[in-house]
């Protein structure tokens, strides 16, 4: 048993350690390790290899609330990622260039917009990042799972440039794909029939503007949202274009869109390569355009994480979830799965091979008669959709 000591005297105890140390119970759920607080120091005490990350991730929490910042759940989640990821090496990367000074570095310089009905600010490092780099590239890629504010930071930033008169007006796109459903006719004209694809880029907008301003920019042309389809033979001047669930387009449908870009105008594409509801993950654009514009100057990506996630907590522990049982069921048929970005999710080589050879001791062991019958239930009904 080891401990590892950090005074916090000078700190705002409240904006580190959460309502009813909520932070550092935190900390210990993660990592078997337990913390106390006795006249300003935190004491980290438990086996050495439990103590060293937990107090990796305690001190760049501490360096966050040495800046101002009060720590909030997603922090410690991604101090958490962090050091899980890295270990402890001082040059390890996170995915987005940033090694282990990360947490305090990427609030650095992030933008922060103040609406009409409420304020918008980083919440995650990587969503500092991914707000810098609105701000600073024409073109951003934000690629990661759901719940990470891609979309809504997107849309906040948009909104914020319109304002700022950066740009004239702002489309926000979405290519009109079910979601592993079939819901046959709809109703009513075009306008109607393409709505329900389209609602969640009306509820951010109504997040941040009153509803008398939006309806009035929506029918003067200020904002226009519309169907992927839509956009083929256009030439957009001075427009600040939003792609949403860019995973559901083809390879084709990307460059139609990025090739609709006129001059002083931006273009974010926002997508999970987990739910993808093409009828093969390798159909889809997002996947590709990686390898084919990863070298483009003035491009940049941006990966989100499960830590990233700023839903409800358990978001988080259920993307995580579902990422591991994907990672298991590598090399079988699984529609609209494309691969995760969180590698704490890979299967290890010795967990695949036991795998493996259960699964060839069950075969061994089948009884001949039922020979070419499927094994269970699931393998009868196919792969998931």
């Amino acid at each position: 048993m080891i401990a590892k000591k950090f005074p916090i005297h000078h700190l705002d105890q409240l904006s580190l350690l959460g309502h009813n140390d909520a932070n550092l119970r935190q900390i210990e759920r993660a990592i078997p390790v337990r913390i106390t607080l006795r006249d300003g120091t935190l004491t980290v005490s438990g086996e050495e290899g439990d103590v060293r990350p937990a107090s990796s991730a305690l001190n760049e929490l501490v360096q966050l609330a040495e800046r101002g910042k009060a720590i909030e759940e997603a922090d410690v989640a991604t101090a958490l990622g962090q050091v899980r990821r890295n270990g402890d090496s001082d040059d390890s990367n996170h995915g987005n260039g940033q090694g282990r000074a990360r947490l305090v570095e990427a609030y650095d310089g992030a933008p922060g917009y103040s609406f009409d009905r409420k304020s918008v600010r980083a919440r995650t490092p990587t969503q500092a990042i991914y707000l810098k780099a609105l701000e600073q590239h024409d073109v951003v890629f934000g690629i990661g799972p759901a719940g990470t504010g891609k979309t809504y930071l997107a849309v906040a930033a948009a909104v914020a440039a319109l304002r700022q008169k950066k740009v004239d007006r702002i489309i926000l796109v979405r290519p009109a794909v079910e979601a592993g459903e079939s819901l046959g006719f709809l109703p009513g004209d075009m306008q109607e029939k393409v709505d329900p694809y389209l609602r969640p880029m009306y509820d951010a907008l109504a997040d941040l503007m009153s509803y008398d301003k939006m309806r009035r920019f929506l029918e003067m042309g200020v904002i226009e949202i519309a169907p992927l389809a839509f956009m083929r033979g256009r030439t957009l001047h001075n427009a600040f274009i939003i792609l949403d669930e860019a995973q559901n387009t083809t390879v084709r449908q990307m460059k139609m869109f990025l090739t609709r870009m006129g001059t002083d105008s931006r273009a974010v594409i926002t997508g999970d390569l987990t739910q993808i509801d093409l009828k093969s993950a390798d159909q889809s654009g997002l996947v590709r355009i990686q390898s084919i514009l990863g070298h483009v100057p003035g491009i940049e990506f941006v990966y989100f994480h499960p830590e990233d996630v700023v839903r409800h907590r358990l978001v988080r522990e259920i993307i995580h979830a579902f990422d591991v049982y994907h990672a298991k069921s590598e090399g079988k048929a699984e529609e609209g799965v494309g691969e995760s970005l969180d590698p704490l999710a890979q299967v290890p080589p010795a967990a695949a091979a036991e795998g493996a050879e259960g699964e060839a001791v069950a075969a061994e062991g089948a009884d001949p008669a039922a020979e070419g019958a499927p094994a269970s239930p699931d393998d009868a009904a196919g792969p998931l959709a």
